[in-house]
Formats: structure tokens, sequence, C-alpha cells
């Protein structure tokens, strides 16, 4: 700059003498005309520098993507996240004068307690020069709505400790809604100069009147909504089973906020590199005046962009065309519902051996245990030792099993039911059972009657004797058949 500056002067100077010698008379009238052209250019220069002290304010919930989308437009791959407060910047570049300037980006914690840390941001000085950016998380809708309202409230709450003068507050509170109802849709036709709108030399126009719901909160700033992972509507749609009125939905409502605030409205995805050059030219746009051509777009549901001062309630009311099973009134928090949480349970895999690796198992411990033959009488090693309390407390069958052992072959079933009754009347009301317990009625079931008389023992002893004596008769004569043989 310096060097061309120089050349210039130089090459005035030889015009001047040039035309000095030519015309003595009208020499000194073109050289003061020349002298001040070149001056006037300079100043010019010098006033239309980039300004300094530029800040953009950024706000939102934990995890949503602040510091990632500064960085981003900071054009840095790697970065450290902070606490409390983190200050990032980007650059802005103006070809028409080839100058340069740095945008103070400044990250405040989605944590309430850093809430606070605003006043080093935002004074009542820096407020004209501010633009808040509200970021949402997309992948979350159902804390859009909550989350919007809370960081505004933030907002205004620090705005109104600053106690900006009120001539000063209705200055930017007028500049608000002047640049709403200002806003002119780019079209083919529009000519974008390269040179900056001066809102102080253009001429006074007439303006319509905003809508009942627009502008309701001033905050005399200009505040940029801006959904991250908008890649997550896909995911939306395949888990929680969203349809495309639930999007739009949530798209109606965010845009109702944007109408009050005065807002605009941006659809970002960090993956997808999707609008992020559109929120940084209009970014620079609001802040620094650059011209900005790029129209609304609200056909794509994962890149909406809404200017401040192209909606309103009408063309929001196109949404709600589409609803089937929602209304346009229904309570956001009703309808857009946080999901279960699916409680994942990581069990330890167990995988199955080879089924032929189970039976060689299976066979070797067969092979350990001793083979049992049928007929054979309880090992009295498995019963249980004498004295125990348990022999008391067994079950009539298990008695039966230790006084009547099973018979081997060749005894027919009339023996064994001798055997067994004779085993009854040996046992005497109060004498040792099994285990030297005495016996209980339990164990000798049939001895007693409800009464309390004891049975006939002769007529019963006789009884058994005739048919000890038949059976006696019978085994001597021939053997039991097979089949007798298998029953017993």
């Amino acid at each position: 700059m310096a060097v061309a500056g120089r050349n210039t002067l130089l090459s005035a100077s030889s015009n001047v003498q040039n035309s000095t010698a030519d015309n003595p008379t009208t020499e000194e009238e073109d050289g003061q005309n020349l002298w001040s052209s070149i001056l006037s250019e300079v100043s010019t220069r010098s006033r239309s520098k980039l300004p300094s002290g530029k800040n953009v304010v950024v706000m939102g919930e934990v995890g949503c993507g602040k510091t990632t989308l500064v960085a981003k437009l900071q054009g840095v791959e790697e970065y450290m996240r902070g606490r409390g407060l983190e200050y990032l910047y980007f650059s802005v570049h103006d070809e028409d004068i080839d100058d340069h300037a740095r945008c103070n980006a400044w990250v405040l914690d989605g944590d309430l307690y850093h809430k606070g840390l605003q006043k080093f941001v935002m004074s009542a000085e820096s407020l004209p020069h501010s633009v808040a950016l509200l970021v949402l998380d997309l992948s979350r809708p159902w804390l859009a709505l909550d989350s919007l309202h809370k960081w505004a409230s933030v907002l205004r709450e620090h705005i109104d400790k600053l106690h900006v003068p009120p001539e000063t507050m209705r200055e930017l509170e007028h500049r608000l809604v002047k640049q709403f109802q200002e806003y002119a849709e780019p079209g083919s036709d529009l000519e974008v100069g390269t040179q900056r709108r001066n809102a102080e030399q253009e001429e006074e126009s007439v303006l319509l009147p905003l809508g009942d719901n627009t502008l309701t909160h001033n905050l005399g700033l200009p505040i940029v909504v801006v959904c991250t992972k908008c890649d997550a509507i896909s995911t939306l749609e395949k888990e929680h089973d969203y349809r495309d009125e639930h999007l739009d939905f949530i798209q109606s409502h965010i845009r109702r906020f944007c109408l009050q605030y005065g807002a605009s409205l941006l659809y970002t995805s960090i993956k997808e590199s999707k609008n992020l050059d559109v929120l940084y030219k209009y970014l620079v746009h609001r802040l620094y005046g650059f011209p900005f051509s790029l129209p609304a777009q609200v056909v794509e549901r994962d890149a909406v962009f809404i200017p401040a001062g192209w909606d309103n309630e009408k063309k929001i009311s196109i949404l709600h065309e589409n609803f089937q099973t929602l209304k346009a009134d229904d309570v956001f928090e009703e309808v857009i519902v946080k999901p279960p949480v699916r409680k994942f349970v990581h069990e330890k895999e167990v995988l199955a051996e080879d089924d032929q690796v189970f039976l060689v198992k299976l066979q070797s411990l067969l092979a350990k245990q001793p083979p049992v033959t049928a007929g054979r009488p309880v090992d009295p090693t498995n019963r249980a030792p004498s004295g125990s309390p348990r022999t008391s407390n067994r079950s009539s069958a298990a008695n039966v099993a230790n006084v009547m052992p099973m018979q081997s072959g060749g005894q027919t079933s009339e023996g064994v039911l001798v055997n067994f009754f004779n085993s009854l009347l040996t046992k005497k009301a109060g004498s040792p059972g099994p285990g030297g317990q005495p016996a209980t009625g339990s164990s000798t079931p049939g001895t007693v009657r409800k009464s309390g008389s004891k049975l006939g023992l002769t007529d019963v002893q006789a009884e058994l004797d005739r048919i000890s004596s038949k059976s006696e008769m019978d085994t001597g004569n021939s053997s039991p058949p097979p089949a007798e043989n298998d029953q017993s």
C-alpha cells in the first residue's frame, strides 16, 4: 500500500509539471484539483478500514457443539476445549480495500454457574458491536425450546444489568426494527454493489408495520439461532419414529421464537460441512455490513436458512398444512418427548463347546460313578449316622425303604408283602426306629387308631402265617414265571 501510494504521488507530480509547461495559465488550478482528488481518495480509504472490536457471543447447552462450530469458522481442526469462558476468533477479509480484521468469538460454558462471565465480554459500549449466537443440539430436539428460552432470559438479564442509557437502548431497538422491515429478498435482478450501504445517507422510505408476534422481545442485539447436528435427523427417524410432521412441528416452534426476538435461523452440520459458509457470510454481513445475497432456504429440511426479516406468521402456517396427527397449538414438551433411556446389560458371552467334546466329558464322568444294579440292597454306608436329627423327620416312604430292601428275583410279591408286614409288627410303640430314634406315628403308619386302642395282633399274625405258608408251598413246587418276576 505504501509503495503504491508513493507511485501515485510521483505520477501526479509529473503530470502537474507537464501541464505547467504546456499551459501556464491553468497549471495552478489543475494541480489543486489533482491534489484534492488524491487526498480525498486517501481519506476515504482510511475511513473505510474494517472496524475492530466486533464480538460474537455463543451460548448453548453442554455438548451442543458451540466450540466446534466456532473452530470451523476459524479454520482450526485441533483445538482445546475450556471451561467457563472460551476465546476464539475468525478472520475477516475485505477484498475491495484489501484489509483484514479479527472478529472475537466468546463461547460461554453451558453451566449456568458461569453466566456471570458475560460481563467480561459484553458491556454497554460493546453492545452495539455484538451478535449473539444461541446454539441448539438438533440430535436432542426435546431440549430445543426450553434451551432457547433459558439462554434468551440469561441474555436479557445481563443486558438489563448493563444499565444502558434509555436513549441508546431505544436507538438499538429501532435499528433492529428497521433492519427487519427493510429486508429485501435477493433476486436475479438485484445488483450487488461493491460499496457498503450507509443507512444514514439513504432516503427515508415507507416501512410496513410489524406483525403481532414480531419483535415482541426486542433486546437491541442481533440474535442468530444455530441448530447444529442436523445430520441426526435420519437417526431420529430410524430410532425414534420421527416423521415429517414432527420435524415441521419442531421447526415451526423455533421459527416462532425467532420471530419474537427478531432472530435468524440456520441449520448446520459439522460432519457434512453444511451451511457453515452461509453462517460465516451472514455474520460478517450483520457485523461489518458486507453485502449478502443468499436467499432464504426452507425446502431442504436439514439445511434451513431464514434471515431476519424474511419470516412471518403466514409463512410459518405453511408447515401446519402437513400435520396429520398433530396440531399447531399442541404443547411442545407433550409432543416432542424425551425417549426412555435404554439400559444395555453387558453380559459376558459364553461360547458353547463342541457337541463331541461335551459328550466325551459326560462319558468320562459316568465312567467314574459306581454301577447301580437293579435289586441291589442300599449301601449301608450311605445311611445317615445314628442319632442324626434328620432320621425322625424322614417321611414314611424313606422308612419303608430302610426296613424293606428290594429283593432279588426268585421271591414272589406275596413274600415281599409278608416281610413288610412282619417288619411292622416287630416294631412296638416306643421302640427305637432307624438311627436310634423312637418310632413315631408317622414312621409306623396304621399301628394306632384314632381312638387310641391297639389292633388285635393275634388275628393279624394268624393271617400272615397262612399267607406265608402258602407262599412257601408255591415256591417249592415251581419257580415264578418270567412275567411275574418282571412285575415284581
